[in-house]
This record gives structure tokens, sequence and C-alpha cells, in this order.
């Protein structure tokens, strides 16, 4: 079995890109799976071909069977806007990175009040250090965007949704007001990965995970993906080439691995996360529950109009606690564990609070709040589980 590395003759359904892409089944000698290549000489076979830098491969840091492999899955479900695809050794370093690559000195970065906190350390930390200038938006803010661009305004990155609040963004509204500004669109796509937000077809020009969530899916490497349409790819490449930014080669496979069953994982995250998230609606100890695939969220009908499928990461607006009962809850669960990570097999719950680093919108959301990742148990066991700390919330009023 083997198919173009462009892409184009791949079947055209995610699932089954999912199982076939970047497999060449001649090439490995008849195994399923591509070798882990373990390597940094290329060996040339003649001093011609050295002087030209001739062959498939160069150097093991710009890339691998192993990581080629990678790269023709990931643009085969990215879609046919992806231009290529850069690997990174953590979701922070893809972001990072993308950033580093587009932005120049006295530039101006327009940023997402809901993103990644790690993003937003980098953006005041070192992009301001190289004299960047970053300005939060309203995630809300839509075409009205338009007021906050100056003249050097290169590019604005989004967080859809974003992965404590889940404030959801309308890309398509942001991207046609930054294009016509002649700005680029960077987008974590994390939460939905490119399965259920082909963010690329959204206007996004580089599209950014953090694979060490749900492409790994096992809570057992740190990864970051960075895809790029045509316009932006070559900016990106030479970003990646001049950083040497690289991922070691058995995260790589891990990696592969872990998207080769996203579909049936993702498709299990979403269900449950659905069913959990309208349990938790009708407790009387939760005032809210922050879902945007929930009907009556705020950003309901942008998720219904742009996506296909959400993941088991959501949160909940507790009523008014004490810290003490919140404590006893969060001591009492066993099957969710307190964990800063989430998109692995497992469930996990931390308690979260935006108020002391949002500067565009004020988080005042009246009452404790807590992150939830609905892992792959027993729903019936998640449900039972939280029971038993709601009743020690209770207990502890």
């Amino acid at each position: 079995m083997s198919f173009s590395n462009d892409g184009s003759d791949y079947p055209q359904q995610p699932e089954t890109r999912l199982v076939t892409a970047g497999r060449d089944t001649e090439a490995q000698k008849g195994f399923v799976n591509p070798p882990v290549v373990h390597g940094s000489t290329v060996l040339y076979p003649t001093a011609d071909d050295l002087h030209a830098h001739r062959g498939e491969y160069q150097y093991g840091r710009h890339g691998t069977p192993t990581t080629q492999a990678l790269q023709d899955v990931l643009m085969a479900l990215e879609g046919p806007q992806c231009a290529g695809v850069g690997l990174a050794p953590s979701g922070l370093a893809a972001i990072s990175t993308a950033l580093l690559s587009v932005l120049r000195a006295g530039d101006h970065l327009l940023v997402c009040d809901n993103v990644y906190r790690p993003s937003r350390n980098f953006c005041n930390g070192m992009l301001a250090r190289y004299g960047v200038e970053t300005t939060y938006f309203d995630p809300l803010i839509g075409a009205g965007i338009e007021a906050l661009f100056k003249q050097n305004t290169r590019a604005v990155l989004v967080e859809a949704p974003g992965s404590q609040s889940f404030e959801m963004p309308d890309i398509p509204a942001i991207a046609a007001v930054a294009h016509a500004r002649g700005a680029l669109v960077i987008d974590d796509n994390t939460w939905a990965t490119p399965l259920y937000h082909r963010s690329l077809e959204q206007g996004v020009d580089i599209s950014i995970q953090a694979a060490t969530k749900y492409i790994g899916g096992h809570s057992d490497i740190m990864f970051g993906t960075i895809s790029a349409n045509a316009k932006a790819w070559p900016t990106l490449a030479e970003g990646i080439r001049l950083l040497g930014v690289c991922a070691g080669p058995d995260d790589v496979y891990l990696a592969l691995r872990g998207l080769r069953t996203l579909s049936v994982r993702l498709a299990q995250h979403f269900r449950a996360g659905l069913e959990m998230a309208r349990w938790l609606q009708a407790r009387p100890e939760v005032a809210r529950v922050l879902h945007p695939a929930i009907e009556g969220d705020p950003g309901h009908a942008i998720w219904k109009r742009d996506f296909t499928g959400a993941s088991g990461l959501f949160s909940i607006v507790l009523k008014p606690a004490p810290q003490k009962a919140v404590d006893a809850l969060l001591d009492t669960v066993k099957l969710f564990g307190m964990g800063y990570s989430w998109g692995g097999f497992e469930s996990l719950v931390i308690p979260f609070d935006c108020s002391d680093y949002r500067t565009a919108t004020k988080w005042a959301p009246g009452g404790p709040t807590l992150r939830l990742h609905i892992g792959l148990e027993s729903i019936d066991d998640l449900r039972a589980d939280l029971d038993r700390g709601f009743a020690a919330l209770k207990a502890a009023m």
C-alpha cells in the first residue's frame, strides 16, 4: 500500500486518511508501520552528491523517513490548503516558532484575550524583549477587530475556543479583516484538531496543535505541529530551519501511532463530553457549563457553522462556594486526576481563574470555575465519581 506524498490520491474521508496516509509497505519491507529512524548524519555516495546536497534526506534535523510519514498524515488530515507541516518538541514551541518566523522587530501582533497562558507569557516576555508590541482583544470581537489594526500589524493569534473559558472567536470574520490588511492569521487548533476543524479552510494561514494532547492521546509525549498554507509556508519553513526546531524520533513515532486512532478516540471524547456536560447542566451545584457544542452557549452558532465535532474538554462555573468546599470536591474524586494537561485517555480536573491575567476583557463568572477533561472511562463511573465530589463540596459548605 502506498500513496503519493502530496495526498492527491488519498481516500477523501478523514478517518481513512488517518489510517492510510504516510504508509508505504513496499518501502517498509512489508511492515505496516515505518521504522523509527534514530539518526543525525546522512552519508552521500559520491563527492558530486555531497557538493550538490543531492539526496532525499540531508541531515537528521531536517527530516527522516519517520518524520516524513508523520508529516504526510498531517497534510492529508489538514486538507488541500496545507502546503507543509513543521514538527516541534512541544505545543508552546510550535506557537513560539510560528510567531518568531512571521514577526520582525517593530511589528504589532493582535492576540485573543482567551489565549493559552504560556502563549501570552511568550508574547509579554520574549516578543516584547525583541521589540514586538502585542495588543489583546475580546475573543467575541469578530470583524470589529479592524479598529485595532495598525500599519505595522503583522499577524493575529487566535485560539478556538479558549482552552479554559471557551469563548469561540469568529475566525472567518477575523481572517477577512486580517487578510485585507496584509496580516497572517495563526490559530491554536488543539481543542478540535483538524479532524473536527479544518482551520486552514476557514481563512487561517498557520494552524498549530499541541500534539501532546489528542494527537499523542496517551499522555506520554510532548509534541507540537505547525501546518501552513502556501502563502505562509515558505516563511515558516525558513523560520523552522533557522531556529533549528525539530522533534525526537521516538516522540515522532508515538505521535504517528496516536494519529492512527484519533478518529475513534475523539469520537468517544466528543460523545462522552457532551453527555457529561448536559448532566452537569442539571446539577444544583453548577451555575453554568462552558462548552460551545452545547445549545445555548454563546459560541454555539459559530461552532455549529465551522466545526464538525468537539473534544472532551470544557469548563463549569460552580455556584458560589468557599475554597475549602471546592478543595473537598477535588480531594474526593478519584477518576478525575488533578493535572495541567488534557487530551489523553484519562479524565482530569483543575480549578482555574482567568481574572489575574485578562487585559482586554473582564473575567467574572460569578463562582468558582473548574476545567474538566472527559477521558475514555465509563460515563456511569465518571458521574458516580463527581457525585461523590459534589457530596463532599456540600458537606464542606
